[in-house]
């Protein structure tokens, strides 16, 4: 597929934390964007926070994506799709009330991109590090690359239902659409002789941080990752190990949208799985950054970086090559979401 520079974007699930700034990033490119909404209350505040961009911004609402069909419409005349929409329910007890959505969510979304085929170009899906692998292993830590998929915590689920360990109903979820996903392509496009007229991509990230502008008036609204960085770094809730010695991996939800953008605007992403990690990280470091701005914030533990032990580790050096991306560093991230909490009132 060509660049896709300039035109109408559709973006899923555009009151959410990693959409709203990824419609920022559009809006301020000169794209033109259509956001999914499940409500007309979530539409209001999407509308007031972003009214400086007038029309160029268009709100539809879906009450039920996972309704066949019920994305046509919001289709209808685009260029591209973002499908950043999906629940993010990090610790359910029944598998299907995050697989079912997840799935049906985007494979129905695919529908009805093959309904228009005519115009649009691509199709972008967010899913996330834990599709390619547990987020536990023995040491040591296995580099992992996009030829990788988490077919263990399928296993589980398929295996022992409701009986699974919640670790591996988020994960199996984020499997089964993207898996879903890439076989409904390449079925449709191999009915077509080839020719469907847009591609796919998938962007895989680990934890998402930073500033939010969605609406949420409280830390307890907070959900998923940013809800772990408020508690872990404001509220000290971890300690030892969990502080100064497990390494995990992130990134800054404005480098996230950026990557969104980077992936239409990139003719060569087409067809791909790209890993977008900014940074390794243990909580300790962000709590000594966020101590700068704030001495509010738990002194923790000293930490040894030669002694962080990492259960697994991404290799993002495909997504860099691709999308030419530069990530900020761990400093600003913290400075900024620290600086955020004070506008809030949360610190």
């Amino acid at each position: 597929m060509p660049a896709i520079t300039s035109g109408r974007v559709l973006v899923t699930g555009a009151n959410g934390f990693a959409a709203l700034w990824t419609i920022t990033d559009l809006l301020e490119r000169g794209f033109l964007v259509r956001g999914t909404v499940r409500s007309e209350s979530k539409a209001t505040y999407v509308r007031d926070k972003l009214k400086t961009y007038g029309d160029k911004l268009e709100l539809v609402v879906v009450e039920d994506s996972g309704k066949e069909g019920a994305l046509d419409d919001a289709v209808e005349g685009v260029d591209a799709i973002l499908h950043i929409a999906s629940p993010t329910n990090l610790s359910p007890t029944d598998p299907d009330t995050v697989i079912i959505p997840a799935v049906e969510g985007t494979v129905n979304l695919l529908k009805s991109a093959l309904k228009h085929h005519n115009t649009v170009k691509r199709v972008v899906i967010t899913s996330s590090v834990v599709a390619l692998a547990p987020l536990t292993a023995p040491p040591p830590a296995p580099v992992i690359d996009e030829t990788y998929w988490n077919d263990h915590s399928v296993k589980e689920v398929r295996e022992k239902g409701k009986g699974a360990h919640t670790k591996d109903m988020y994960p199996a979820s984020k499997v089964l659409a993207e898996r879903a996903a890439w076989e409904f392509y390449e079925r449709e496009k191999n009915k077509l002789g080839g020719k469907l007229g847009w591609d796919l991509v998938v962007l895989i990230p680990p934890f998402i941080f930073g500033p939010s502008l969605h609406d949420v008036k409280s830390p307890e609204e907070l959900n998923g990752p940013i809800q772990y960085f408020y508690f872990s770094v404001v509220k000290g809730a971890q300690s030892g190990d969990a502080l100064t010695k497990t390494g995990y991996e992130y990134i800054d939800v404005r480098d996230f949208a950026r990557t969104q953008v980077l992936s239409l605007t990139k003719p060569e992403a087409g067809g791909e799985r790209l890993i977008v990690s900014g940074h390794p990280f243990v909580w300790q470091q962000f709590l000594d950054a966020a101590r700068q701005y704030s001495d509010k914030i738990p002194v923790g533990e000293p930490y040894d970086p030669y002694k962080v032990e990492f259960p697994v580790r991404y290799n993002s050096e495909k997504s860099r090559r691709i999308l030419g991306i530069e990530y900020r560093p761990l400093e600003e991230t913290a400075k900024d979401t620290i600086e955020d909490y004070k506008v809030k009132g949360w610190l």
